[in-house]
């Protein structure tokens, strides 16, 4: 059976390390980042790119005869002050206050997106799965963890207090537009809104208890986020209910304490993810979970008017 040919964007990043074990089993790889260096070493069969080059004759070849794009490409300057964005973490009474200048850094993650599109429609390619972020819903967060919204899906429209979550949500429009075919084929686009990918320090995280009970629900496992990708590249049949081969998933496990949806993820794709954080952390969770449920009743006094 012939395999699938995949190209990786952002193929050093934290994302991409996670799905290469099973990536690597499964597809025919071209693997594309600025550097072949990572932060776990060197990969040495990344071609190394800038997807920030408005010249995208200066890397097409690399996308010709690809089945599926997978945009995991990510600029990050959040160590220059002028261009630090982010979420805001608004649930916290101390909560930090921004530059605005924060928009020129994602405005090149944009930029990215869009050639990554612009490639996949002129080489005839037939999906795009794209590297989202709950992020583009975080402003809901607040409502979810004062307990005034219990759930928050892929319906819910998306609303972000920062340039972070404004630029996933600019991906997800972005792709959108392409799905409708108003620029040539229909592009099947799919936004997986990454939940928290990463080991949770639980003893650490339980100094805010809020925030413990938040990443215990966002948590996605390897596995399952491993799942959830192959799933996204492999699903015959993506169109919503107006036809339009465009889809949005949650990236989060099974967790017993989940406030962003995976229903549509079920059902369309048939994810059914194998972890939940409250077994996978449970001897953790025990010792350093102080405070009962999954919200806290009342706002902090700082976002009382929020």
């Amino acid at each position: 059976m012939t395999k699938l040919k995949i190209v990786i964007t952002g193929a050093g990043g934290h994302v991409t390390r996670a799905l290469l074990p099973a990536f690597r089993k499964r597809y025919e790889l071209v693997l594309l980042d600025v550097s072949k260096e990572t932060k776990t070493g060197r990969v040495e069969d990344i071609i190394e790119i800038d997807l920030l080059d408005p010249d995208v004759e200066q890397y097409r070849e690399h996308f010709k005869g690809a089945d599926i794009i997978v945009h995991n490409a990510r600029v990050s300057n959040r160590g220059e002050p002028n261009f630090t964005t982010g979420p805001n973490h608004q649930w916290k009474a101390d909560r930090p206050i921004h530059p605005v200048d924060g928009y020129i850094s994602e405005r090149k993650n944009l930029d990215m997106a869009f050639h990554s599109y612009k490639l996949a429609l002129e080489e005839n390619i037939k999906r795009v799965v794209i590297a989202s972020s709950n992020h583009a819903t975080d402003w809901y967060e607040t409502k979810l963890h004062c307990g005034e919204m219990d759930m928050v899906g892929p319906e819910t429209y998306p609303r972000s207090d920062n340039f972070y979550g404004w630029c996933k949500i600019s991906y997800e429009a972005m792709g959108f537009a392409f799905a409708t075919g108003r620029f040539g084929a229909p592009l099947e686009s799919i936004n997986i809104r990454i939940g928290g990918p990463r080991t949770l320090d639980i003893a650490k995280l339980s100094k805010n208890q809020v925030s413990l009970r938040r990443d215990l629900g966002a948590w996605i496992s390897n596995r399952d986020l491993q799942q959830l990708y192959v799933k996204s590249i492999e699903a015959k049949e993506v169109r919503n209910k107006d036809g339009i081969p465009f889809q949005t998933f949650y990236g989060i496990s099974n967790n017993t304490r989940a406030f962003w949806s995976i229903a549509n993820a079920r059902a369309i794709i048939g994810y059914a993810p194998d972890d939940d954080s409250e077994r996978f952390y449970a001897t953790e969770i025990k010792k350093y979970l102080t405070e009962p449920g999954r919200t806290f009743s009342s706002r902090p006094r700082a976002m009382a008017g929020q």
